[in-house]
């Protein structure tokens, strides 16, 4: 009988390592990445960006002088509910509200009308051509979208050619 040498044992067995890992192209890949993302966050951030601005809680400023004295004042509120939209100011014109119902109600399908919005604040505006400034508010339940589409009624007029400026100055106020 003929001695036989299988093949895993004439072949030399080679070192094994001691299991370390090199990660050094995993890591590079991942910095990489990291800042990649930052520099794309911080990048998108701009469209993303509402002009609003806080509710002021000190007195009035000093820079009011005399010559603002003469102009009238339109303290011009717009709340957001379930029921419609609420428009509120010193004007006799916005406070035309008999029990309690809305300025502009909602439609039939539930959803609040933007257009008649924007339509009463063009004659607000027409009356008040100096006043820039609106505090919006809206109900807890109110969703996100409302409140936007709410502020681009109140910002400026609609339309592909020519959009007037109506109330730029949004300031979010509570209830």
């Amino acid at each position: 009988m003929a001695f036989y040498y299988s093949r895993r044992k004439l072949k030399p067995r080679e070192e094994e390592e001691g299991g370390e890992l090199n990660i050094v192209p995993y890591l590079d890949i991942l910095m990489n990445l990291i800042i990649f993302m930052l520099l794309s966050i911080t990048g998108l951030t701009a469209f993303g960006a509402l002009n609003v601005n806080a509710p002021a809680y000190g007195g009035a400023s000093a820079s009011a002088g005399p010559a603002d004295a003469d102009v009238p004042k339109l303290a011009l509120s717009v709340l957001i509910s379930q029921k419609g939209l609420y428009v509120r100011s010193n004007s006799d014109e916005a406070q035309a509200l008999e029990g309690g119902a809305p300025t502009v109600p909602v439609r039939a399908d539930g959803t609040h009308d933007y257009a008649a919005l924007n339509a009463r604040m063009v004659t607000l505006k027409a009356k008040y051509p100096q006043e820039t400034k609106v505090i919006v508010a809206a109900d807890p339940d109110i969703p996100y979208d409302a409140l936007i589409q709410t502020m681009d009624a109140l910002r400026e007029t609609p339309g592909p050619t020519e959009r007037k400026l109506l109330f730029p100055d949004v300031t979010l106020g509570t209830l």
